[in-house]
Parts: C-alpha cells; sequence; structure tokens
C-alpha cells in the first residue's frame, strides 16, 4: 500500500477481494499507514459477491473492530477486524465495503489493484445487498490492505514480492491472471498454500520513487509487507528492473550490479532473521522496452548470475529463463509479450507460475 489517492467524505467504497484459500472464517485489515491525518470509518461489511456490488443472497456480515462498528485509525497506523463467521471457497470473490463519514485525505491505497471496486453516492451503503446506489468504479483498493481467511488446512503462506510484473501490469482486471494466481490455483488441493501478491508498480529494491504511489523501496518494506503476512513460510522475491531502467543507486548514484546484489543479501538476511524462507527470482528480458540499454542488460544479466550461483537464497526460480527468446535471450519471447517487451501477458504469467518448483514451497 502506497499514498497519494483521492479524497473521500460521506462515501462508501466498495471493493473485491479474491482469496487464495477457502475457510470458513475472516478477518479484514484496514490500513492508515501511509497517511497524515486520523481515518474516521462509519462502518464496515464484508459479503459475498454475486455480481458487480451486489451481495450474494443472506451473506452480509457487520465487521467490528474491538467489538465496534465505528472506529477511527490514527496516522500510520493499521487496524484488524474482530473475527468474521463466513464461510468462502477458493476464488470466490468478497465484497468488503467501507463507510467514510468524514473527510478523508492522503488516502493509503493500491492504485494499481486491477479489481474492479465500486463507489457510492453520499452515505452509508455498507448494508445495500443491490448495486444500485454504486455509481462509479475504479480499478483500485483503498484502505484495505489485507483479508485473512481462516483456513486450518492450509500449510500457510507464499508471497510474491516484486514490482508491476507480479502487480499483474497489462493483464485484464478481474479476471485473476496474475502469476501470483497462477501459483495459487497450482497449490490448491486438500492441503493448500495461501498466495499473497505483495507487487507494487514501478517499485525498486534500493529507493524510493518519486511518484509517492509507487511506493517506498524493498528494503523498507519488506518486514511489513512481506514478513508480516499470517502464516508467511516463504517469500518469491522478484525485483530490480525498475532500479536498472531508471539507473537508481543510493544517494542519486548510478546503479551498479554490486548495489543491487547487496540489496538483495540485506532483504535475506531480514527473511533469514524472521525465520523465513527466500527464492530469488531472476530478472526478465527487457530488449525493445525503454528501459533497455547494452549497460542496463549488463547489470540485469550480473544480477541474474548471482541469484542463480550465488548460495545465498533458499533456492532460485528462473523466470528469465523460462521467458525469454531462444533466438534472442535478451528479449520476452513474443507469445508471451504483452507489448510493451517489459510486461507478461497472461501467457506468460502463466510461464512464471509454471516455472516454480513446488518442492521448494513444501519444505
Amino acid at each position: 500500500m502506497t499514498t497519494g489517492g483521492p479524497n473521500f467524505t460521506d462515501q462508501t467504497l466498495r471493493m473485491v477481494a479474491h482469496p487464495s484459500v477457502g475457510g470458513a472464517g475472516l478477518r479484514v485489515h484496514l490500513s492508515n499507514l501511509r497517511g497524515t491525518t486520523p481515518l474516521a470509518v462509519g462502518a464496515v461489511s464484508v459479503a459475498l459477491q454475486a455480481d458487480r456490488a451486489t451481495a450474494a443472497d443472506g451473506s452480509q456480515r457487520a465487521v467490528t473492530f474491538s467489538h465496534k462498528k465505528a472506529l477511527t485509525i490514527p496516522a500510520g497506523q493499521e487496524v484488524v477486524s474482530d473475527p468474521v463467521p463466513l464461510s468462502v471457497r477458493a476464488e470466490q470473490n468478497l465484497l468488503v465495503s467501507l463507510y467514510l463519514p468524514q473527510a478523508t485525505s492522503s488516502a493509503t491505497w493500491h492504485s494499481d489493484a486491477f479489481d474492479v471496486s465500486y463507489l457510492s453516492k453520499p452515505g452509508d451503503h455498507t448494508a445495500d445487498a443491490e448495486d444500485g446506489n454504486y455509481v462509479a468504479a475504479t480499478t483500485s483498493w483503498y484502505y484495505l490492505s489485507g483479508l485473512d481467511v481462516v483456513a486450518p488446512a492450509a500449510r500457510g503462506t507464499v508471497v510474491a514480492f516484486g514490482d508491476s510484473i507480479t502487480d499483474g501490469y497489462n493483464t485484464p482486471a478481474s479476471v485473476y491472471h496474475r502469476w501470483p494466481d497462477d501459483l495459487a490455483r497450482r497449490l490448491a488441493g486438500p492441503h493448500p498454500s495461501a498466495v499473497v501478491d505483495a507487487g507494487i508498480g514501478g517499485n525498486r529494491v534500493l529507493t524510493d520513487v518519486p511518484n509517492i504511489w509507487q511506493g517506498v523501496s524493498a528494503l523498507k518494506r519488506f518486514a511489513h509487507d512481506a514478513l508480516a503476512q499470517p502464516g508467511v513460510r516463504t517469500v518469491i522475491l522478484m525485483e530490480g528492473i525498475n532500479d536498472i531502467g531508471n539507473n537508481a543507486g543510493p544517494g542519486g548514484v548510478p546503479l551498479t550490479a554490486q548495489q543491487l546484489i547487496d540489496g538483495y543479501r540485506e532483504l535475506i538476511r531480514q527473511a533469514h532473521a524472521a525465520g523465513v524462507r527466500i527464492l530469488g527470482g531472476t530478472l526478465l528480458p527487457d530488449k525493445g522496452a525503454g528501459y533497455y540499454s547494452e549497460s542496463a542488460e549488463a547489470i540485469r544479466q550480473a544480477a541474474n548470475a548471482w541469484i542463480r550461483t550465488g548460495g545465498q537464497f533458499d533456492g532460485v526460480v528462473d523466470f528469465d529463463q523460462a521467458l525469454q527468446d531462444p533466438s534472442d535471450p535478451a528479449a520476452l519471447r513474443a507469445g508471451f509479450d504483452s507489448g510493451d517487451h517489459l510486461h507478461p501477458n497472461e501467457a506468460g504469467m502463466q510461464a512464471m507460475a509454471d516455472a516454480v518448483d513446488l518442492r521448494l514451497l513444501n519444505r
């Protein structure tokens, strides 16, 4: 989650959440982490989605926080709801509705959710079963930072951590064909693993992005966005192409491969200190994209060589090998290219998910 989203007054937001595992109960996470003023929340509800902003019959539940329906979240803070008794299947969409009675500022949001969210007319419409009072739509989430599913049979959580490629850029909204979605389907079964998508478009390993909605660096957000996820056992890290493409070394100096590798070493250190395994994902080819140059390609190749052979990660997922063009390994294979030569299409996302050796996740 980042800051810089739009402001709301006396309005209800109805957002779609797509769980990777099923269970018999839920907890809702709300965040004012990037906010600069307290956030007043008048009411929250959760329901199974029937269609668009319409709830399935009989599925609506009021959500409470410390047994209260209304709350104020201080700037820089987050809250987790009381347990909500609602059964949900894996990949069964949920509607989380949030009423904001007072003017907001500096929204904590996820700008590129690639899922449709609905905005209401004025008023508290959290209890509305139908969608008639929801009059606008967007593809961002606001203040909703997580949804826990109580799933006793699950084997824990895998966190896919990265940038816009992990975020799902250039994949269609509301179809759930990002590579973490595809990986979750591979991990389905009697004892599934949950998959959390912690991708943020434009994000970098070493430095904050000047555009505030693209977030603080991976080094700063890793502990919160990856290691603090409930039940996390393994992180799959694939990030660095934005550092390379922007030649963004620490302190404004030109980037070197060693700086990027040192960033990876620090993320590995943080993961291991938390008792979490971390897999290194090689960086995808990008020849033909605006980021590409011979000097940038040399850094990508050096980073990938270290990921493969450095022996510091607990395992390697060779995304580069899986998606490169056999006749030109510096470029994406045409059948996997969304058209910008940087982001994979749906077939490419599936190929990324298929490149993960599931044995690395079940140790």
